[in-house]
């Protein structure tokens, strides 16, 4: 049984733990354990492109620090966690003055040192686990009630493919892993011109008519094209979509519908 770090984040420990606990059922089922790293601390919700704002990334660095020590890949969900690992790492990797002030925070003695950083660990997300590691040809000989006749529509929004150059997972105008992943459950991937377009999420408390005619413009042109449902990785994609969308078109996370094909839902 294949072991890797895992950072679930805070949204998957109170609004989106269906997209947790289905996360660990099924990698179990597929031969990888999800190690949940100890004392994990919220990502920083946003990673600020600000060179001196190093205090919100100092516990993504903790994160990505301690699944190097283990000598694992670290593994996140939400795509707002993974965007934020993502490029912290990437940080820590190219700009020598971030990396600097960093280290100069985590190596001081007292409680909690650390040894330096400098980016080793591998960042994947789930998605990517399922390609790259477990392989979706293996996903697909796993599933015990494929998905067969239901068209659904992948929504990858904003995070997990920018910025491209960072986050490296597909190709950031015409991605293809989600369709991928619909495909190896038995269903049958709905193309539509807004799959990663933005829903209008981080708006939505300072401009709620505009996250409303975003994420409906999204659920419309979905439901256009002729999509039964909608499957994401963003919790704050998922929110917005049920909340604001004046559609009624269902939105799910992708590890439920893992689940139900590989037949662990109904047990």
């Amino acid at each position: 049984m294949m072991k890797v770090s895992y950072f679930p984040g805070c949204t998957l420990k109170t609004k989106a733990k269906q997209l947790d606990i289905y996360a660990r059922a099924c990698a179990e089922v597929l031969g990888v354990t999800l190690e949940e790293l100890p004392d994990w601390q919220c990502c920083g919700g946003v990673f600020n492109t600000s060179k001196d704002e190093i205090a919100t990334k100092l516990s993504a660095v903790r994160a990505l620090s301690a699944a190097g020590k283990a000598g694992q890949p670290l593994v996140s969900i939400c795509s707002a966690c993974h965007n934020v690992l993502k490029q912290t790492n990437a940080a820590m990797q190219n700009d020598s003055e971030f990396a600097s002030h960093v280290n100069h925070y985590i190596t001081q003695t007292g409680q909690g040192q650390m040894a330096p950083y400098h980016g080793e660990t591998t960042v994947l997300h789930y998605l990517e686990l399922l390609r790259d590691v477990i392989g979706f040809d293996k996903v697909k000989s796993c599933v015990k009630y494929p998905l067969t006749g239901k068209k659904i529509g992948a929504y990858y929004g904003c995070l997990l493919l920018r910025p491209s150059s960072v986050m490296a997972m597909d190709d950031p105008e015409n991605p293809q892993i989600l369709e991928e992943f619909i495909r190896a459950i038995g269903a049958e991937p709905v193309i539509y011109a807004m799959r990663n377009e933005c829903c209008g999420g981080y708006m939505t408390l300072e401009e709620k008519s505009l996250a409303q005619k975003k994420s409906t413009a999204v659920l419309d042109n979905a439901s256009s094209a002729g999509a039964d449902l909608l499957v994401t990785a963003c919790p704050l994609c998922k929110y917005n979509l049920d909340k604001n969308g004046q559609n009624p078109l269902p939105v799910v996370y992708f590890t439920e519908l893992l689940a139900e094909a590989l037949g662990i839902k109904e047990a």
